[in-house]
């Protein structure tokens, strides 16, 4: 690293680094890899993707005139779909695995879809990254849901398979009144 990168404010360092065709491609494919392990329901492997410091964060949403929409989604101290860390998944993931989960009993059937991914360097080898996303659910003969709205990431460069850690992941619902049963899934 030269002198001149390393006085430089985080900020400027991280504007100086370029989304390149290659960047924007692993970023995809480490979605896509994610994608596809929660829809094979292989939890202990998308654990591994988890950093220690993990944020998973589902606020509530509320309909506000468009003067309050400062107010539109809960803070995270605050009531919330998710407000978890890497214990708590580890906890719920746990769960699923004892067949007491009786929301999970049979299993929901997912796919997962991403897409409009908007990578933004953060320096540090962190990487905030936007995407829409749409979740299809079904479950036993009759439950179908579609979940769509979009999901705020902070992904860091990691030493594991997938090459990438999930830190932070906010996700945005598009619907104001929760229409499933249960959460019992991951986003």
């Amino acid at each position: 690293m030269s002198a001149g990168v390393a006085t430089q404010p985080k900020s400027q360092a991280a504007s100086a680094e370029k989304v390149t065709p290659e960047l924007q491609q692993e970023i995809e494919q480490f979605l896509y890899h994610e994608s596809r392990i929660l829809d094979d329901r292989r939890y202990e492997e998308w654990f591994e993707l988890l950093a220690s410091d993990l944020h998973y964060f589902m606020p509530t949403r509320y309909n506000r005139l468009r003067r309050e929409s400062d107010k539109e989604f809960s803070a995270a101290n605050e009531a919330a779909f998710f407000d978890e860390d890497r214990a708590s998944i580890a906890m719920r993931i746990r769960r699923l695995n004892t067949g007491m989960a009786w929301a999970e009993d049979p299993p929901s059937r997912t796919r997962h879809m991403v897409s409009n991914v908007v990578i933004k360097p953060r320096g540090n080898d962190e990487y905030e990254v936007d995407c829409y996303y749409l979740l299809y659910r079904s479950r036993l003969e009759r439950e179908v849901e579609t979940f769509v709205g979009m999901r705020h990431d902070v992904l860091r460069r990691a030493n594991n398979s997938a090459g990438f850690e999930l830190a932070r992941r906010t996700i945005i619902l598009d619907q104001t009144i929760l229409l499933a049963r249960n959460l019992s899934f991951f986003f």
